[in-house]
């Protein structure tokens, strides 16, 4: 492996940019119209224009990434995270190509990318699933295994990702025309309309574990991540180690990660997701890629994640097969968008970017001051992320490195973080936490 086409954009492709450099590999920047002056394409060694400024027409073109591999030379892809990441078939196609996909097999893709096949290769691994049902079949089968796993349920897309494909049945009443809707969603967002039921866990907490594995028979995982602090499913805020965690639930909920991804066949990074109510956890899902929220495991470990994932693309053993556990991070995502509005997206240019420092801060971003935030992408600027000795201590370098943050031209999430932060301190939250705060806060 020599050349990587970084096929993505944003603070992922400087991410992924630099790790290439850092590795002795030259990078290929593969942009869009609407990224054809961006920094990471200006920082890359070479740069290969896919095409118009929608994803459809560029990022998310399989055919336009494979062109672009071949005409700059690339012996390898790397996806990021989103867009092409978690498509097993344009996996499939690299490899075809004789090209290397930078992340999992294509049929490890396939298999945990079914949210249904995925929750039965974890029971066969005997890893705990939530309450549901098989992929259903009509109507009559929606009713009778909504009698099975009981209400408050949801509707789940199987092809699904992201947090979306999700809706929620209170009760029987409500429940077919939730799932007609949720299967015409799921054919227009994912091309597949199958649908599964899920028992509702209501005030849990959603945690997550960061796996590796290469081609040697090593499997271990770089710890969890509590991912709580979410809007309609979407995070907004990671840490690791997850705050409160019991020591044997952490070995539970590691220890049966590194099982399925050993069961599964895996290679490369990925994420397992749990839920966790009380003292105990169930698998929801797994993110066959490099997660948007890396990074506080890196802070935590002191492991490069993306080396990591160059390293077992090139057939190389992990650099490390038990990670250690040091200190505490906060990761908080600064999106354009405008919580006074319901978080309504807010494009346009960047007019004043000043990024804090300071020790134990880092900012991942793609931008700078000047820089448009495109309105055909996701809306995110930049990544804030705090370690500290402590988790009092991290979350006090996070206020202070918010208080350093300027932001101008555009509406952002930062003054919403700040009035977080000193909430969270108080401890642990559930995935309704930040919604139900919303409310109170409106009725208030």
């Amino acid at each position: 492996m020599r050349r990587v086409l970084v096929a993505n954009r944003g603070e992922i492709a400087l991410r992924l940019i630099r790790a290439c450099h850092q590795a002795g590999f030259e990078a290929v920047a593969a942009y869009s119209n609407a990224d054809k002056e961006s920094r990471w394409v200006e920082l890359a060694d070479d740069a290969v224009y896919l095409g118009g400024s929608p994803a459809a027409k560029s990022y998310l073109n399989a055919d336009a990434v494979l062109d672009a591999a071949k005409h700059s030379g690339a012996d390898a892809i790397h996806p990021g995270y989103g867009f092409l990441a978690e498509n097993a078939a344009f996996a499939r196609r690299v490899a075809e190509a004789g090209l290397t996909f930078i992340g999992p097999p294509a049929e490890v893709i396939e298999k945990m990318g079914d949210k249904a096949t995925a929750r039965r290769m974890a029971a066969e691994a005997g890893v705990p699933v939530v309450p549901g049902s098989d992929p259903l079949s009509g109507a009559g089968a929606a009713e009778a295994a909504a009698r099975e796993v009981g209400f408050p349920l949801l509707v789940k897309a199987s092809a699904g990702g992201g947090g979306r494909g999700i809706r929620p049945v209170a009760s029987a009443a409500e429940l077919a025309e939730v799932v007609a809707t949720a299967r015409a969603e799921a054919a227009a967002t994912f091309g597949d309309g199958t649908v599964y039921l899920e028992r509702l866990i209501e005030r849990a907490r959603h945690i997550e574990v960061q796996v590796l594995a290469d081609d040697h028979g090593n499997v271990t995982h770089a710890f969890e991540r509590d991912c709580s602090v979410q809007r309609r499913r979407q995070k907004l805020i990671e840490e690791a180690p997850a705050p409160g965690l019991a020591p044997g639930l952490r070995e539970a909920i590691t220890e049966a990660a590194v099982r399925l991804s050993r069961h599964v066949g895996y290679r490369n990074a990925g994420t397992v997701e749990f839920l966790v109510a009380g003292d105990e956890f169930f698998f929801i899902e797994m993110n066959t890629r490099i997660q948007v929220e890396h990074p506080v495991s890196e802070c935590v470990t002191g492991l490069d994640l993306v080396a990591e994932q160059l390293r077992i693309a090139c057939g190389a053993p992990l650099s490390v097969t038990e990670a250690e556990l040091t200190g505490a991070a906060v990761e908080l995502r600064i999106n354009a968008e405008d919580p006074a509005l319901d978080f309504r997206p807010a494009p346009g240019e960047l007019t004043r970017f000043d990024l804090p420092g300071g020790p134990g801060v880092r900012v991942d971003t793609g931008f700078a001051a000047g820089d448009q935030i495109s309105p055909f992408y996701d809306s995110m600027i930049a990544k804030l992320i705090c370690w500290g000795a402590t988790r009092a201590e991290a979350l006090s370098r996070a206020r202070q490195a918010l208080a350093e943050l300027r932001i101008e031209g555009v509406a952002s999430t930062a003054g919403l973080h700040a009035e977080l932060l000193g909430e969270l301190a108080d401890g642990p939250v559930h995935t309704r936490w930040l919604e139900e705060r919303q409310v109170n806060c409106s009725n208030s």
